[in-house]
């Protein structure tokens, strides 16, 4: 090589050989507990190494069974109500049904039936799957125990499908509140349900509860909220045989409309708060979370809405908002084709870091402006 060549050659080469040397450092320092356990292990008698190994095998165990239940998600569908959209009547949750032709032409007394609401059924199924069809994430060990001790949501890792299903259990502590205090019953002055008011009671139970808290020994979160299902499906047998009330006014689905689109405003407010802190891009590590769980809200609240139209089928119809409410089921569905493989929270004018927060928190405010356009026509 030239000789003025060399100093440059060289200083190069010193570099190379101090990061070298760091990597070797940092690998070093990162696999000595690991070695010194293996050397201590070595020199421990049968019983004691049967015991640790087995402790350690168990934690393996929780960890890959963590790690399959956070990335396979079973029964996800943004088309789950399809069934629901397609089965639609104008008559509405505790109207009475007309009686089948069998019973008709037999000339025997049918027993009344009414139609049981949609809003109950579709939060029974989303609570099963959460819980049934889907191990819940947040009151999992693991979950609680984060890594090393770092909360799983400031991390990269393994909290995407716990975000998303808090997002859809806030919907589900929304939905019952409001079945509780106003749909299921009549003009909010009637003895209020106690299938429903138990529901309420269940979803409102902590959402990472495990079998032992500070407190002592409890019930974990899941088999609380399957009480939830029991009760809201408990609900919907006692109104099919017009033994419950569901109050189908206008007034009532203002509110309820009122209620979403207030829940829909403060989670667009936490995504605006979380663009403004940050915009690191792919390597925000909160922004997962916070995008998931504004998907799980709408997710949830998509079905919510499309049952809500079959509850209320003859007040939209009365109002004539059917173009209206199709439209924003439009939209909130729309809004759930938006499934990026990594969230990034960039610069809304970045040409290399998008903004699926940005674009997330769009879809919050295009569906809760369908609703306050909703609201208003009811309120005319």
């Amino acid at each position: 090589p030239h000789p003025m060549l060399d100093p440059i050659v060289s200083f190069f080469a010193r570099v190379f050989q101090a990061i070298g040397k760091g990597l070797g450092l940092l690998v070093g320092a990162l696999l000595w507990p690991f070695l010194w356990l293996g050397r201590w292990y070595a020199r421990r008698g049968w019983i004691l190494r049967a015991v640790v190994g087995a402790i350690i095998a168990g934690i393996i165990g929780l960890y890959g069974y963590f790690f399959y239940v956070t990335q396979f998600w079973t029964g996800f569908d943004p088309d789950y109500p399809a069934a629901l959209v397609e089965a639609r009547s104008t008559t509405g949750a505790g109207e009475p049904l007309a009686a089948t032709s069998g019973a008709a032409t037999s000339g025997a007394q049918p027993a009344q039936s009414c139609k049981p609401s949609a809003i109950a059924g579709v939060a029974a199924d989303l609570i099963d799957f959460n819980v049934n069809q889907n191990a819940w994430i947040s009151s999992m060990l693991v979950s609680k125990a984060g890594l090393l001790g770092i909360e799983w949501r400031n991390t990269p890792f393994f909290d995407n499908k716990a975000a998303f299903q808090l997002g859809i259990n806030q919907v589900m502590r929304r939905t019952t509140t409001e079945l509780v205090d106003t749909l299921g019953r009549i003009r909010g002055t009637s003895q209020i349900d106690q299938n429903l008011q138990d529901a309420r009671t269940a979803m409102a139970w902590a959402e990472t509860a495990w079998y032992i808290g500070w407190r002592g020994p409890t019930r974990p979160t899941p088999s609380v909220y399957r009480e939830g299902i029991e009760k809201l499906r408990a609900f919907n047998s006692s109104l099919e045989r017009c033994q419950a009330t569901f109050d189908a006014r206008a007034d009532n689905l203002m509110q309820f409309l009122d209620r979403i689109a207030g829940d829909i405003g403060s989670t667009s407010d936490i995504l605006r708060q979380r663009i403004e802190l940050s915009d690191a891009g792919w390597f925000d590590l909160r922004a997962d979370d916070r995008f998931w769980f504004a998907y799980g809200q709408l997710y949830a609240y998509y079905g919510i809405l499309v049952a809500a139209r079959s509850d209320f089928a003859s007040v939209i119809a009365e109002r004539n908002l059917t173009a209206l409410w199709t439209r924003m089921e439009q939209n909130l569905r729309n809004s759930l084709d938006v499934q990026p493989w990594i969230i990034s929270n960039g610069n809304e004018s970045s040409a290399i870091f998008p903004s699926h927060l940005a674009t997330m928190g769009f879809n919050l405010l295009q569906v809760r402006s369908n609703l306050v356009e909703l609201r208003s026509i009811l309120d005319r």
